[in-house]
């Protein structure tokens, strides 16, 4: 085994460090196995009730109109996650898009939008209207308050208290860390937090960003009282096989909302072809449970690795996980570059390319980005990405299987140690 490491470049130093790190982590990884296995009956036990067959992977085109495939993969969704009703369509482009979606057709003209978990992911400030952008929720007369964290990362109840007033009307909870070294909520924390807004205001609506959480538990948001959980799948839910797509599952007036701003009023989810993607979707679904344990494995590794290198980690090694996302703070653009180039050599698609930071659209400072994926921007295929600020925060996530995202965190500790960047 050590030989193939050596023939792909990672040398025995870094090999030796990483496999004395996994053999401590085998009864953790085995807790990981039964949550996915526990989630694979959940997904076989929904395709069954809802009749999936051969039928529902024939491919619509035009309006779409009477799709099996996307009608029934629709009802499959929202038995996984406990929902009165889905939208789960390619025309859904990703998973800002999809929150954008979920915000812009449930809000309307003189309604606040509250964020009691602090500023959210760094795509969102454009649709919120926090950075000034066309189409923004702002220019529809949207207004956005915020109440952040106390240090400790608990919530500050007495602020969101007061927070919530009469033209609070939707509340959002980013589940995942995003550009920030908070703690990922649970569903049990989410939970908590759910209860005590409506507490305050019982008519509030309440959406969950569940993008990079499906799967790692063995609840969902909406189990926990929330009335809509958006993400993408081209994350967790897509098993590494869906090209694009989103999708939106909740109490069925709200998705209702989303399916009539992403088509047209009086069309709604009757319209929208499946354009032969919806087999990736059934068969990505299908394998979500095994390939999300896998990322699982994957962060933890990499928590576990580094913070024996005496690097900050977020979570750290032995904490709960409730999310694939790794934050590692490397503490010099020097090391977030290296890291990521070590991720892009691990890659079965253009491990011959070096990444470079860039001004992407939708952030406001230049963010390097390492995926050599079958599909472009999917973060459940191995990949990690930083904005090149203070504290160089490198975020780690995805991995088809676990022996590729083992891989790639050994060749991003490899590039640290040729650059002299670390003392192994």
């Amino acid at each position: 085994m050590k030989e193939k490491y050596l023939e792909l470049g990672v040398s025995e130093p870094v090999y030796d460090i990483g496999a004395r790190i996994e053999q401590e982590l085998k009864e953790r990884f085995a807790a990981i196995d039964e949550t996915a296995e526990y989630n694979q009956l959940k997904v076989i036990g929904a395709m069954q009730k809802h009749r999936v067959s051969a039928e529902c992977f024939m491919a619509t085109n035009g309006y779409g109109y009477n799709d099996l495939g996307r009608d029934t993969l629709e009802e499959v969704y929202a038995s996984c996650f406990q929902a009165e009703a889905a939208l789960v369509r390619p025309q859904i482009t990703c998973g800002t898009h999809a929150l954008a979606l979920a915000l812009m057709s449930n809000l309307r003209p003189g309604d606040e939008l509250l964020s009691p978990v602090g500023k959210p992911y760094d795509t969102l400030e454009e649709v919120i209207g926090i950075r000034p952008s066309r189409g923004s929720l702002a220019e529809y007369g949207i207004t956005y308050r915020q109440v952040d964290l106390l240090p400790d990362g608990s919530f500050d109840y007495e602020n969101i208290r007061k927070a919530i007033g009469e033209r609070t009307r939707l509340v959002t909870i980013q589940r995942s860390k995003g550009y920030q070294t908070r703690p990922t909520l649970s569903v049990s924390r989410i939970e908590e937090l759910i209860r005590f807004i409506k507490g305050i205001k019982p008519e509030v609506l309440v959406m969950v960003d569940n993008c990079y959480g499906e799967f790692v538990e063995r609840r969902e948001p909406v189990e926990a009282g929330a009335d809509m959980a958006v993400g993408s799948l081209i994350k967790n839910p897509g098993g590494g096989l869906a090209p694009i797509g989103g999708y939106i599952v909740g109490r069925k007036e709200c998705i209702e909302n989303a399916a009539y701003r992403l088509t047209s009023p009086g069309l709604g989810k009757e319209v929208g072809a499946s354009l032969g993607v919806i087999q990736s979707f059934y068969q990505g679904l299908f394998l979500a449970p095994t390939v999300t344990a896998g990322a699982l494995k994957g962060a933890i590794f990499a928590a576990n690795l580094y913070e024996r290198l005496g690097f900050p980690v977020f979570p750290d090694g032995s904490q709960s996980r409730h999310d694939i996302i790794q934050a590692v703070t490397l503490g010099s653009p020097e090391r977030l570059v290296a890291f990521c180039k070590g991720i892009q050599a691990a890659a079965p698609v253009d491990s011959h390319v070096t990444p470079e930071p860039w001004d992407m659209p939708g952030y406001d400072s230049p963010v390097i980005m390492a995926a050599g994926a079958v599909v472009q921007g999917s973060s459940i295929e191995l990949s990690a990405d930083g904005p090149l600020r203070p504290p160089y925060a490198v975020y780690f996530q995805g991995g088809l299987t676990w022996y590729h995202a083992k891989l790639g965190i050994l060749m991003s500790l490899q590039k640290l140690y040729e650059a002299g960047l670390v003392e192994l």
